[in-house]
């Protein structure tokens, strides 16, 4: 597929990498500088709607993690690492934190004394679901620019490309 589009900024660089490296094929260059860019003005668009609601990026996801567990919305800290992919230390510190602004609160676990359950208050959870609908309402809007057929692809091929480092 040909792009017939006004070159961007990456393109800029690719030729400028073409007249000074003619030996080195920079297309992966094309690609994984356009992905990081995009990544960046994404991250930024969804941190300004986070934010309308007193959070970040770090803070929703493990309220939205809660959240999607469905009634009664807790997890074990270990759960809670398994699903967001951080250390235990990072992950100690966001529970933390959400607990002094009374967002969740740790509870002992009834299957096992040694360990707790971390879940979301009544005030957690109002303030995710008020947050999930403006961040999906976001999210619509930031995708607008693909129809729903180059969506689709886009997340056929960038599932493909992920499976390498997510098998």
């Amino acid at each position: 597929m040909e792009n017939k589009q006004t070159p961007d900024a990456v393109d800029l660089i690719l030729a400028q990498w073409r007249q000074e490296r003619p030996d080195l094929d920079v297309a992966p260059m094309g690609l994984l500088g356009r992905l990081g860019r995009l990544r960046d003005h994404l991250a930024r668009d969804i941190e300004t709607v986070l934010q309308t609601h007193g959070l970040n990026s770090s803070s929703f996801d493990v309220l939205a993690t809660l959240r999607r567990a469905g009634h009664p919305y807790q997890l074990s800290p270990s759960e809670l690492l398994a699903a967001m992919m951080v250390t235990s230390g990072t992950m100690t510190n966001r529970i933390d934190q959400l607990e002094k602004q009374g967002l969740v609160q740790r509870l002992p676990n009834p299957q096992d004394r040694r360990s707790l359950l971390i879940a979301l208050t009544d005030k957690g959870l109002t303030l995710v679901d008020q947050a999930v609908t403006d961040h999906v309402a976001n999210q619509h809007r930031l995708t607008k620019a693909l129809t729903t057929a180059q969506q689709a692809e886009l997340n056929d091929l960038l599932r493909v490309f992920l499976a390498v480092y997510e098998p």
